[in-house]
């Protein structure tokens, strides 16, 4: 070697940058909002984005307090979240406000939430409402569509896939017009 030469080095650098997403999508229901994520990201192939998916059964302030301990966990082990959303529904819950008031203090977390219930998402697959009612007002419109439904259909985002632009379009509108009553 010569003198004055620097030898190189063959050892190999941390990465840069992230080459894939990694999400958490926690929702409250155990099995009609988890299948349903599932079924949307089997749809769009997202195989590249490293999305994990879990159903919780609890209230609005128990998800995000879940979904901060798998964030500090992750974080905790060097291979954090880039996005964690919390899904969960209005229907009776008294720490809905509070639940959103959390996450919106925390960088890359984001509430998706529905008004009363998960269903009203599936009802605007099928039609447009702003009608206020209740979880169950809601499912027997559902039933309108999908007389076969129930909580926890393992097919249920085939049943409604082929309307979710329509559903995205329908729910603009929707917080649209929330937005100009208060």
């Amino acid at each position: 070697m010569a003198i004055g030469k620097k030898q190189k080095s063959f050892k190999r650098g941390l990465p840069k940058r992230k080459i894939n997403s990694k999400i958490l999508i926690i929702c409250e229901g155990k099995k009609t909002e988890p299948i349903y994520f599932r079924g949307l990201k089997d749809h769009f192939r997202l195989n590249g984005v490293n999305i994990e998916i879990t159903g919780e059964g609890v209230n609005p302030r128990k998800i995000v307090k879940r979904a901060k301990d798998f964030h500090y966990r992750e974080k905790k082990s060097g291979d954090s979240y880039d996005k964690v959303y919390c899904v969960f529904d209005k229907d009776r819950h008294t720490d809905y406000q509070e639940a959103l008031n959390q996450i919106g203090a925390i960088n890359d977390f984001e509430a998706l939430t529905s008004v009363p219930a998960f269903e009203y998402w599936l009802l605007l697959h099928f039609e447009y409402t702003t009608r206020p009612g209740t979880s169950d007002s809601v499912i027997s419109d559902l039933k309108k569509h999908l007389p076969k439904y129930s909580k926890g259909d393992e097919k249920i985002f085939e049943q409604v896939k082929d309307k979710l632009e329509t559903a995205k379009e329908r729910k603009k509108v929707t917080a649209n017009s929330r937005r100009s009553k208060y």
